[in-house]
């Protein structure tokens, strides 16, 4: 089992990407190409939203591998039998924590079995939880934006899964 990143550490990592901006997109791009697996997965399985729905989900994806290219040891590459094993994980738990309504990242958190659940509340915030949206931002429908997150919390079990954490690091010593 791996250690879990803290929650400081995590947000840390994710203002990172956000402060960026547009200079993010080529660590984004070089993300989603080396794990091309998952980037497909994920495209294929995201509902298709209007807007610049889309983009911002794959950019979420993008956050939560930069995540744990961060936190150090190893990330390998992500195939089939890590998304098959996170998907079975989230689909035993999805039926139970719709409907999308505000009640939704409470019945989250209450899922002991979740991998880096601090990267899962950084979700559940950018997609739920936000109350200053700057300009430009996209706002998703509830319903949208917990597909995404479902989508996320998979990338993230599957992440976890390739990950090799470092065995000395700032974060967890």
């Amino acid at each position: 089992m791996n250690p879990t990143i803290p929650r400081e550490q995590v947000h840390q990592w994710s203002e990172e990407c956000a402060a960026q901006g547009l200079a993010f997109q080529s660590v984004a791009r070089r993300i989603l190409e080396d794990q091309g697996r998952l980037s497909r997965f994920f495209k294929a399985n995201i509902p298709t939203m209007p807007g610049q729905s889309g983009e911002v989900s794959l950019y979420l994806l993008s956050v939560v591998v930069r995540i744990f290219e961060r936190a150090g040891g190893h990330l390998g590459r992500i195939g089939t039998k890590e998304i098959d094993a996170a998907t079975r994980k989230i689909q035993g738990y999805a039926a139970l924590l719709m409907p999308a309504d505000e009640g939704f990242p409470n019945r989250v958190r209450n899922v002991d079995e979740r991998s880096q659940p601090h990267i899962l509340d950084e979700a559940l915030h950018a997609l739920f939880e936000r109350e200053e949206k700057k300009e430009g931002e996209v706002e998703m429908p509830p319903e949208q934006a917990a597909l995404v997150f479902l989508m996320l919390w998979a990338a993230t079990e599957a992440c976890n899964l390739a990950w090799q954490p470092p065995k000395q690091s700032e974060w967890s010593a």
